[in-house]
């Protein structure tokens, strides 16, 4: 495995267009040059594997993953807790592309590990998005799950190198994502 010439870690509240903005960055990087990572597919995959649940239902926004995620969560923060990059090691496993998108960075823990791993090629980014719009995306609050560290770990203590504002924009969305593709090309 080639050592990433960028590591951008995406991070921000539920329903505010992280996977959207990772999927905008891959497809204008191109997949030969860009991967998306996502932290929860390992943990996903792990927890379904032990409590016998279908990992793929587990991956969309579904109803089924809905009725796990609290027991989810919780799980995942006592892996982490005996080992913090536990998931950040096995997403990384085998990835060849030059770029990295981590879409769901949500703990300082995880920012930490990819600063210490890889350095000053680690970015990090904050999608951020009204919470009108969220709604309008089908958000609502859920206690124990939006007021979680899973949703608020990194909102304080990480000076963000990059605000992305999600509202549904597009032209702004553009300019943004192009300074910051910018950023990254000049990286290669």
């Amino acid at each position: 495995m080639a050592a990433p010439r960028a590591v951008l870690l995406l991070s921000g509240k539920r329903k505010s267009g992280k996977d959207f903005v990772a999927e905008q960055l891959r497809s204008r990087l191109g997949p030969a040059v860009c991967c998306v990572l996502r932290l929860s597919a390992p943990l996903k995959e792990r927890y379904a594997e032990e409590h016998g649940l279908d990992f793929q239902r587990l991956l969309d926004a579904s109803a089924y993953k809905e009725l796990y995620r609290q027991d989810m969560i919780r799980w995942g923060e006592e892996k982490r807790r005996a080992d913090p990059g536990f998931f950040c090691r096995t997403v990384v496993e085998g990835v060849a592309q030059p770029v990295w998108v981590v879409s769901d960075t949500r703990r300082l823990s995880d920012v930490e590990w990819f600063r210490d791993v890889y350095g000053d090629v680690v970015q990090t980014v904050r999608v951020v998005a009204s919470e009108e719009t969220r709604k309008r995306r089908n958000w609502v609050f859920v206690a124990g799950v939006d007021d979680a560290e899973s949703e608020c770990g990194l909102d304080q203590g990480v000076a963000f190198d990059w605000v992305i504002t999600n509202d549904g924009d597009e032209l702004s969305l553009d300019g943004q994502l192009e300074a910051l593709l910018q950023s990254v090309r000049s990286r290669l």
